[in-house]
């Protein structure tokens, strides 16, 4: 058995399966219909109308023994006949496209246009300066006076106050206003003797140390 499209007609053909020659067919122009029809109690098994070609026809009894073969025999026709109605209708609507008058938006010659985006403002004089200040950046000095430098800002001074150095001659005398001098000695190592003799006389009086 073979399923052959022609257009929107789907034919059935039963051929024989060692020489192909065809036994018989069954034309089908719409599913389901009178020309193929399931039995009620079985979806292996189908009716077809069969014709020779000359006006003669007669029904004939179809049977599957794979469940899986029915099922292909059956989809293939509903795909078939699927397809004929997405063409039927692709073919309506051009049909009322074309009836429609199409409208013509394309430019004639010499023919211009204007638009106007009301979003976009005009830049108005200083609008840099603004933007920078917004941005928190100083505008640029005045062009009189490119080539000042601004002075430092002034920083916080502190002075402190060492106090004096203590006064020699307050050390030494408490009474009077000039220091007392002791007089230049003509011995030059008379401050050592009279320093040393205190400490050797504490020698002599203790412990057996003796003075050189």
């Amino acid at each position: 058995m073979k399923i052959i499209a022609k257009g929107k007609t789907a034919y059935i053909k039963l051929e024989d399966r060692n020489t192909g020659e065809l036994f018989a067919q069954a034309a089908v122009e719409q599913y389901p219909s009178s020309v193929v029809e399931a039995v009620v109690d079985s979806s292996r098994y189908f009716v077809i109308r069969i014709e020779d070609g000359n006006g003669r026809h007669a029904f004939i009894g179809l049977g599957f023994a794979d469940r899986g073969d029915s099922f292909d025999f059956n989809v293939a026709l509903q795909d078939h006949f699927k397809w004929v109605k997405q063409e039927s209708d692709l073919a309506r609507q051009e049909a009322v496209q074309d009836s429609v008058p199409k409208l013509d938006l394309g430019f004639k010659e010499g023919q211009t246009i204007k638009i106007n985006i009301g979003n976009m403002k005009k830049k108005e004089s200083g609008g840099p300066l603004r933007s920078r200040a917004a941005a928190g950046l100083l505008p640029p000095p005045p062009a009189g006076k490119a080539g000042a430098v601004l002075p430092p800002p002034a920083a916080h001074t502190t002075t402190t106050t060492a106090p004096a150095p203590p006064s020699t001659g307050t050390l030494l005398d408490f009474g009077d206003s000039a220091p007392i001098v002791a007089p230049p000695s003509q011995d030059m190592w008379g401050d050592f003797t009279s320093a040393g003799s205190g400490s050797a006389q504490d020698s002599r009086s203790g412990s057996g140390w003796v003075q050189f």
